[in-house]
């Protein structure tokens, strides 16, 4: 229990931290900032709302309420999705290409302040290799389509 313990209070408080950072420099919370990376490095900027939702593990509809307020702040845009109308793309506009740019020079530095400089580069693997095994999920398949395939 000391190790889950120590895990959970590591994560709270290495969070708080790179949430303050970004909301101090550039008014963009974490969840906002995670949903740009993950478009950042979809195939053509963009993921069906469901796939999103699950690479942030957060709700479908925490989700549709985020991507709504980064709409209104013009990062991402909703398209449909040219292979299956009954699906909708999140995507990343230019302007929040260029907002997550600016944010990852903030959020690279808390994690390195934060986090990896606390350990040595021998460490850091050791780590990475413990906490993979906590992560049982397969990397999802990327279909044809920027994720509009059949089946996504």
């Amino acid at each position: 229990m000391r190790a889950w313990r120590q895990f959970l209070r590591a994560h709270s408080y290495v969070t708080r931290k790179l949430e303050s950072d970004l909301e101090t420099e550039h008014r963009l919370p974490l969840a906002s900032y995670d949903v740009l990376v993950q478009l950042s490095e979809a195939p053509e900027g963009a993921l069906r709302m469901n796939e999103l939702a699950e690479a942030v593990l957060l709700s479908r509809s925490g989700l549709t309420r985020l991507v709504d307020r980064l709409e209104r702040d013009g990062l991402v845009e909703r398209r449909s999705c040219p292979s299956d109308a009954r699906g909708t793309l999140a995507t990343l506009t230019s302007e929040g290409r260029k907002r997550l740019r600016a944010a990852s020079r903030t959020h690279l530095a808390g994690v390195s302040k934060h986090v990896t400089s606390h350990f040595s580069p021998d460490e850091l693997d050791k780590l990475a290799d413990l906490l993979s095994r906590l992560d049982r999920r397969a990397p999802a398949p990327q279909p044809p389509g920027g994720g509009c395939g059949q089946g996504a």
